[in-house]
């Protein structure tokens, strides 16, 4: 028997109790799908040939949309990494994790993480690669144990991309449990080591001339390097799903074995990572499983981070708790031509290096933001305001040579509202809150926030964290006392397990 105590959080039965009474969880049950959740980190959704970067090179990933459902609507909670990640294993949104809301803050130990009830049920499971999810309980330093047979790291000399180990972790499973494998790279996220540890067997390194520049980054030299080196990742990232998609065909593992792949957030460039528009918050996500999905293709449905836990406990027959706040794919996984599962997608910008308070929602044709800390600028994390592309965007904005797609990242104030059609302006460059015309939809949307801020108990505290980097060089302030309260602490919101409109 675990630790894992089901009847306080959720169901009212141990997990033990489910097993003997539901022959769908006995660990022999071969209809039970084993599960591989692919991580890339700092990846933007639309950087993978199968989401339509004629220049990345990512064949693994593009082979496994063609045969199965390619999801084109599906949101993070969060633009950050260790807050995103925590939504995916709890299945809440981030103020609703406690700390863990912000950046290496730990989620509150009295929520559950799927892969401890999957454990519980009798799965092997193991995370491989990037951890960065952390409990405040009295054991934290073991807690992961409760979630994982294997916690592995997957550093290797001449290869620190997080999946050294993943093939060897499939070899080397047992043979007689279905498996949850969180296999998590640290590609690409900066600094890019992959350019010095680059192997014959990637094929070749990406070409600065052949990269897409979005209109908010500057066109030059620098910046076509910095996003070379950055595709070099992806691709390295992709290599690695490949060969574990190998390995399971000569186990003749790969048709019961149900492939995930994402990333946590936006890649680590300006007007990406941690920003609540598309380019920070929308995932690539991609599942294939030939003994599971009847029916391939787009999923152009909303999704949200939130919906993977509730998803996987169901396919493998676990109830899911009443914490979790999402809602399960099964159905779009099993047939992509089927209808939505939701009308909204709600995501939060908090702190990642800098002081922030932001909120989106998505109906899937509109995007509304709003912001509680306007007179602070969005220009990007730490480690995106020391790159080169920020750098020369920098020196831009002191010729007063900027576009007015570039001047977004350094404006402030910025405005409190934000609404974009994401359909006729799918890069959010042209913002909608005061035209008439689309007065309906702000209203709708800015409803249906307040609903999910009261409902969830959201809450943006007067004492927020504060800024802990320099915002023009990305340097360390050296501060010991940047940090305040989480959202949602005043409300006691880790508690709440209220969905809000979903």
């Amino acid at each position: 028997m675990s630790l894992w105590l089901v009847s306080t959080l959720a169901t009212g039965v141990w997990l033990s109790d489910v097993r003997a009474a539901d022959g769908a969880a006995d660990s022999g049950d071969a209809k039970r799908p084993n599960v591989i959740l692919f991580i890339g980190d700092d990846i933007n959704w639309n950087d993978y040939g199968c989401y339509g970067n004629e220049a990345a090179r990512t064949p693994a990933i593009d082979s496994l949309a063609a045969h199965g459902v390619r999801f084109t609507q599906a949101f993070l909670t969060a633009s950050s990494c260790s807050p995103s990640r925590s939504s995916i294993v709890t299945g809440r949104y981030p103020h609703n994790n406690g700390p863990g809301s912000e950046l290496h803050q730990p989620i509150s130990a009295h929520l559950p993480w799927f892969p401890a009830l999957l454990k519980e049920a009798g799965y092997y499971t193991a995370i491989v690669g990037k951890h960065h999810m952390t409990s405040d309980a009295p054991d934290k330093a073991t807690w992961s144990k409760r979630s994982f047979d294997v916690v592995d790291g997957s550093r290797a000399k001449g290869n620190t991309g997080g999946h050294a180990n993943w093939v060897q972790t499939v070899e080397q499973r047992p043979k007689d449990q279905p498996f949850f494998f969180w296999f998590a790279a640290y590609d690409a996220h900066r600094d890019w080591d992959g350019d010095r540890q680059w192997r014959d067997e990637y094929g070749e390194q990406h070409s600065p001339a052949d990269v897409r520049v979005p209109p908010y980054l500057a066109d030059d030299a620098p910046t076509r390097r910095d996003l070379a080196s950055y595709y070099n990742e992806v691709t390295r990232f992709d290599h690695y799903i490949g060969l574990v998609v190998e390995t399971l065909r000569r186990q003749d593992a790969l048709d019961n074995t149900l492939l995930l792949v994402m990333a946590d957030n936006g890649r680590p460039f300006p007007r990406a990572k941690t920003r609540l528009h598309d380019s920070g918050m929308k995932t690539g996500l991609v599942a294939h499983w030939p003994a599971g999905i009847g029916k391939q293709g787009d999923y152009s449905h909303l999704v949200s981070a939130i919906d993977l836990a509730p998803t996987i406990l169901e396919l493998a027959g676990v109830p899911a708790p009443a914490t979790m706040q999402g809602v399960s794919l099964a159905g779009a996984l099993r047939d992509a031509s089927t209808g939505p599962v939701r009308k909204f997608a709600f995501s939060e910008h908090n702190w990642h290096d800098y002081e922030a308070h932001g909120r989106g929602v998505r109906d899937g044709k509109y995007l509304y933001i709003r912001n509680h800390r306007p007179q602070q600028a969005w220009q990007g994390p730490a480690d995106s305001v020391r790159s080169p592309s920020h750098q020369q965007l920098r020196a831009l904005r002191d010729k007063q040579q900027l576009t007015p797609a570039q001047a977004d990242i350094f404006l402030a104030p910025r405005p409190i509202e934000e609404l974009y059609d994401t359909q006729s302006d799918p890069r959010q460059l042209r913002n909608l809150a005061d035209d008439e015309q689309h007065r309906a939809a702000r209203e709708r949307l800015s409803a249906a926030l307040r609903q999910w801020t009261e409902e969830t108990g959201d809450s943006a505290p007067e004492r927020i964290s504060q800024d802990s980097f320099d915002r023009e060089t990305g340097k360390s302030l050296k501060v010991d006392d940047y940090r305040g309260q989480w959202p949602g602490s005043d409300r006691h919101a880790d508690r709440i397990n209220a969905p809000g409109p979903r």
